[in-house]
């Protein structure tokens, strides 16, 4: 069934932190701490750590405590995680392709459990069995063989998420695992060429690599005509990753997928979700969006957040744990479009990524939430139409991945409109301003007046106090006799009985409190030449810094024998005369050295310079 979405525009959450003190490896099990969204919802980890250049990363986000353990059940699903059937019903999908077709899996390292994991989901959803025996699994590594590399935990847990979601949404196709040695972005490459070599219809890729200068020389391992090919965005909100900016790939945005009590379903964009413009590569001929002169990420989206992701069963420990996960990022989203390709039984007609955008009715466009901040702009927020973090939208049927069917097409879009503010982070000592530039962005031609309001901020003052249509407002907050402290705010725009909103903190610190007055010494001359027997005199200056007014008391030491010394002034705050009387010094020897510290005390402060004396 067609699902309802809500035309609730998220307030654009900025985080801002605003202080006096400073403060955003593939393989092996994640080494983040737990996150939430916005202080939400499940605690997750990513299963396997970062991305890196040329180097892959799964991009699974694995439900927690807050400690970072997994919340693992048994034996049956956690009750909050997704099966089957709701994707199904959600995404208005069948579960079975007209004609037999071969999904392939492209991950890192060996999940040696993988086949017996899937027997497990299998029975637990009422799934047809997929297996070697009956021809419907295959494992192999990326050159085709059977000698599978080095297990790993993160990536067992990332094979789990990928096999049997493609399973779940496509109950008749086979499944083929191809694993990479390790996860560098040429032995991906190898496993891709493979999968395409052993008759793979669609391929998915839950990993990503940072992107890179020398990405596009590795875009052949994904140009594959026929072959539809899904790519995660990548689980690290705002900023492109590759190879979803690949041009031969669709590009698989996150949603969060909200069931409803009235049976429909609702998305707004996840927060985690990968978008916005390649540095590298370029634009295919099927993206038109003006905002990016290159590949722009993403195509379309599915769902992604682990609060509302889907039921994982893995056998090999993950952080000492086995049985029932609840998993999510966009490595749900590439499999749950792979599938969905699949599920057409048409991608050998396809081009590339080009099929969504010329079936926009068979798609529900996503038009609340963001991903980052980007002065409000669709590479990192959601609206009507194309956007970054969920692309053309979501499935509603096949009609946008080759197949029939897919829905009533979708009502012209409306006029509309969103606030967003930059900077995303302001700090400001009391007495001085903040400044923030609050912006106005149309869509669907909407050109009435939005009027500006505030609230949580002490006072602010906006210039102008509306815009008509698009435009840009600047909010100034005097602090003059503001407590100091973190003041979150909601600025406001109001156009008839339509709000937008966009939220931000500014931090106010105290004045610094004055420098503490201290003072330096000086004796001039620093060294001298002397008779055994005689009087020399030598100045001593105090000089005060930042205010100092107190008095200093001299004294004197490495008095050698026959030398002694008395100060003129003491305690002095200028200067004083520091007399030195030699007899018989150095025992009336010839050459006889003498170094002598002349030390200033003034309460705890204490500095000191010193003479040197040579005896003839």
């Amino acid at each position: 069934m067609k699902k309802s979405i809500a035309l609730v525009l998220s307030a654009i959450s900025i985080a801002i932190i605003v202080a006096a003190s400073g403060g955003t490896a593939a393989g092996a099990e994640g080494n983040n701490g737990p996150m939430r969204d916005g202080g939400h919802g499940f605690w997750f980890v990513r299963a396997c750590g970062a991305p890196g250049l040329a180097v892959g990363a799964c991009s699974a986000q694995v439900v927690t405590d807050s400690a970072g353990k997994p919340l693992v059940t048994n034996p049956s699903p956690p009750p909050s995680a997704y099966g089957p059937a709701q994707f199904h019903t959600a995404y208005n999908l069948p579960t079975t392709a007209p004609s037999v077709q071969t999904i392939a899996i492209v991950d890192a390292y060996d999940d040696p459990n993988i086949e017996t994991d899937l027997a497990t989901f299998s029975s637990n959803f009422g799934l047809p069995p997929c297996t070697t025996a009956n021809g419907c699994f295959k494992k192999v590594n990326q050159v085709g063989g059977t000698a599978y590399p080095a297990a790993d935990a993160g990536w067992s847990l990332e094979i789990s998420l990928d096999v049997e979601i493609a399973h779940a949404m496509c109950q008749n196709c086979k499944i083929l695992l191809v694993e990479a040695s390790t996860a560098s972005l040429g032995n991906l490459g190898a496993a891709e060429n493979e999968a395409v070599a052993l008759g793979a219809n669609a391929i998915s890729n839950s990993w990503t690599s940072s992107e890179f200068s020398s990405e596009s020389s590795f875009e052949s391992y994904f140009n594959h005509p026929g072959v539809a090919i899904t790519a995660s965005s990548g689980d690290n909100g705002y900023g492109p990753q590759y190879p979803a900016a690949s041009r031969y790939v669709t590009a698989v945005g996150g949603t969060t997928l909200n069931s409803n009590p009235n049976g429909t379903w609702s998305e707004t964009a996840w927060s985690g979700s990968g978008s916005g413009c390649s540095r590298y590569i370029t634009k295919p001929s099927w993206q038109t969006d003006t905002g990016c002169p290159r590949r722009t990420v993403a195509d379309v989206s599915a769902d992604a957040d682990p609060n509302t992701g889907a039921a994982v069963y893995d056998s090999v420990a993950y952080q000492g744990s086995t049985g029932w996960f609840q998993v999510g990022g966009t490595s749900l989203s590439s499999p749950l479009i792979a599938a969905t390709y699949a599920l057409s039984g048409n991608a050998s007609s396809l081009n590339a990524g080009s099929a969504p955008y010329a079936n926009l009715s068979s798609l529900d466009d996503v038009t609340s939430g963001s991903n980052g901040s980007c002065g409000g702009s669709y590479l990192c927020t959601s609206m009507v139409g194309y956007d970054g973090p969920t692309g053309l939208g979501t499935p509603n049927g096949l009609g946008a991945f080759g197949g029939s069917g897919g829905g009533s097409p979708p009502p012209p879009p409306q006029p509309d409109f969103s606030v967003g503010v930059s900077p995303s982070s302001s700090t400001v000592t009391v007495g001085t301003n903040g400044v923030f530039n609050v912006t106005v962005n149309a869509t669907g031609g909407f050109s009435s007046e939005v009027d500006f309001t505030q609230t949580g901020l002490p006072n602010g003052a906006f210039s102008p106090t509306f815009v008509n249509g698009a435009g840009s407002s600047t909010l100034t907050v005097s602090t003059s006799g503001v407590a100091p402290g973190s003041y979150p705010f909601t600025v406001t725009g109001t156009s008839g009985t339509t709000t937008r909103t966009a939220s931000g903190t500014l931090v106010v610190q105290a004045q610094a409190p004055p420098p503490q007055g201290d003072f330096s010494i000086s004796v001039s001359p620093t060294s001298r030449t002397i008779l055994p027997t005689s009087t020399s005199t030598y100045t001593v200056t105090i000089t005060p810094t930042n205010g100092f007014g107190g008095s200093v008391t001299l004294s004197a030491s490495g008095l050698a024998t026959g030398l002694s010394g008395s100060f003129s002034t003491n305690p002095t705050s200028s200067t004083s005369t520091f007399t030195l009387v030699a007899k018989n010094a150095g025992g009336g020897r010839f050459g006889s050295r003498a170094t002598i510290t002349i030390t200033g005390t003034s309460g705890a402060l204490s500095h000191s310079a010193t003479i040197s004396i040579f005896v003839l």
